[in-house]
């Protein structure tokens, strides 16, 4: 059931206090952290309601469903434009529609989507300083570093390679802004359980943002969830990802509406 904008506001509150009280346990400041608003299966209603209450960056986890709310510009309350964040897996086939209304996609796991996505952005409108042509485009790299077999993203034993591997073809992707790495942490329902996944994320991700290059703005990391979110914070997390907790439950039954 959706929530009405008093409840949304009502747990936000509840939301922004674990938040808060997770950053001051770490010694981080509470700007540290973006809430991303997992906006999935929730109608354009809802995120207009979100965007009332101040929020700036939403996840879809399908292309079509961020397309419906995200093609036309929302402006959030502090006059910024929102910002559409794709964060589940993307079809070779979706990429290109992904990356026209994507500002940022979290779940990149392949080389062939690196490569698909900086032809597309290079054919894109230019969105950068006195670009003419070519989008940039922000990216994370997906780890499955929980390592289960549900789960997409780089297998936790290869990752490192991988980016070994990106590095010396950075100079092939000048359209896409390598920012950070994203993870899910385990569903075992105990926080906890996911300290060690998170704690290797931090360390694969400093070990490449020391490198510089390619990887000068690698300092993002997407992780925690409602469940997990304060262990997150703790182990260095820059974006939190929540749904449910804010918007109620989903009601998976109807098709979202086209955005108002």
């Amino acid at each position: 059931m959706e929530f009405s904008l008093e409840e949304m506001r009502e747990h936000l509150a509840a939301l922004e206090a674990r938040i808060a009280e997770a950053c001051k346990i770490a010694g981080r400041s509470r700007d540290s952290v973006k809430l991303v608003w997992v906006s999935k299966f929730h109608p354009a209603e809802a995120v207009e309601n979100a965007i009332a209450l101040g929020a700036t960056d939403f996840g879809e986890n399908r292309v079509q469903e961020a397309e419906l709310k995200f093609s036309a510009p929302r402006m959030a309350k502090d006059g910024s434009r929102v910002r559409c964040h794709v964060i589940g897996p993307v079809q070779s086939n979706k990429l290109k529609k992904a990356a026209i209304v994507a500002d940022c996609i979290h779940s990149i796991a392949s080389i062939e989507a690196v490569e698909k996505l900086e032809r597309v952005c290079a054919a894109l409108p230019g969105n950068g300083a006195g670009a003419s042509q070519g989008k940039i485009l922000d990216i994370l790299f997906q780890v499955n570093a929980g390592e289960e077999e549900t789960k997409s993203g780089l297998d936790v034993h290869e990752a490192e390679a991988f980016l070994a591997d990106l590095e010396t073809r950075a100079g092939n992707y000048p359209h896409l802004r390598f920012r950070g790495l994203m993870t899910i942490g385990k569903n075992t329902g105990v926080a906890e359980d996911s300290r060690e996944c998170f704690a290797f994320l931090r360390g694969l991700q400093q070990k490449f943002l020391a490198k510089g290059g390619a990887f000068a703005h690698f300092d993002q990391l997407s992780m925690g969830m409602t469940g997990d979110l304060e262990v997150a914070i703790e182990e260095g997390s820059t974006m939190i990802r929540v749904g449910t907790a804010l918007f109620g439950e989903r009601d998976y039954s109807k098709p979202v509406n086209d955005p108002v």
